[in-house]
């Protein structure tokens, strides 16, 4: 069966939708076979492929609604080995009727139960930045959650009420999931990031992965061509963290 990561965080700006790209990517290039799932109505990880969401016919909205299977709304991308199942706006809409509806945090994982053949080796999605229907969809149906967490205050801070999400998901939904902590936007040329950095070790230890993604223009230029850090840059800094990530995931879980 896949291994299915959920990336996700209460605070914008993260590197969230980074993470899921350029993981994915890594994780392709290493040989596995690697689905990304946009779960955010800001479609972001949709755009940063080259699909236009406006143009989108079928996506992630039309599997939580039974309407589809996830197959049938995958895509293939210039990737070799990385599929996207795209999100467009009409989330917005999905997340409020989604919610109460009987079962409706299962939806995603029983989708995912019934792809069959071993299509993937491994499932990721971009959860938005908010807790509503489509997050919690996305915590159910995941075995790890990657928190990605930049080494400022706020940043800090929105941890620990997301953390809360999480033992509400293990007492509610999912017993299973537990979760890693990713270290992004790392600027040691900031006293401010060395500080908080050593705080993050001592306080979660083991969750934290040994993998510090470090500030890279890079990294916030290839969505803008549509191409993953290991097509638009391969040789810079932000590839050789996320590919570190990559083997880091794939020896420790």
């Amino acid at each position: 069966m896949a291994l299915n990561i959920a990336v996700g965080s209460q605070k914008g700006g993260v590197a969230k939708t980074t993470t899921c790209l350029s993981l994915g990517a890594c994780l392709a290039e290493e040989g596995l076979s690697v689905l990304l799932i946009d779960l955010d109505p800001q479609a972001n990880l949709t755009q940063s492929l080259g699909v236009d969401p406006d143009r989108v016919r079928r996506m992630v909205g039309d599997v939580l609604l039974d309407q589809a299977s996830l197959l049938s709304v995958s895509r293939e991308s210039a990737v070799p080995r990385l599929d996207l199942v795209p999100a467009n706006r009409g989330l917005l809409v999905l997340d409020k009727l989604l919610y109460g509806r009987a079962g409706y945090e299962f939806r995603l994982k029983t989708h995912l139960q019934s792809l069959k053949g071993g299509f993937y080796d491994v499932v990721i999605f971009d959860c938005p930045p908010a807790f509503g229907a489509l997050t919690l969809n996305a915590l159910t149906a995941a075995d790890q959650l990657i928190i990605p967490v930049p080494c400022d205050y706020y940043a800090a801070r929105s941890l620990r009420s997301f953390l809360d999400v999480v033992r509400l998901v293990n007492r509610r939904s999912n017993a299973s999931l537990s979760y890693r902590l990713l270290v992004t936007l790392f600027d040691r040329r900031n006293r401010i990031g060395p500080a908080i950095l050593e705080q993050l070790q001592k306080a979660y230890g083991p969750r934290l992965f040994d993998t510090v993604v470090s500030v890279d223009v890079k990294l916030r230029e290839s969505p803008v061509f549509g191409k993953p850090i290991t097509q638009y840059a391969p040789t810079a800094r932000g590839a050789e963290a996320y590919r570190a990530l990559a083997k880091e995931l794939m020896t420790h879980g």
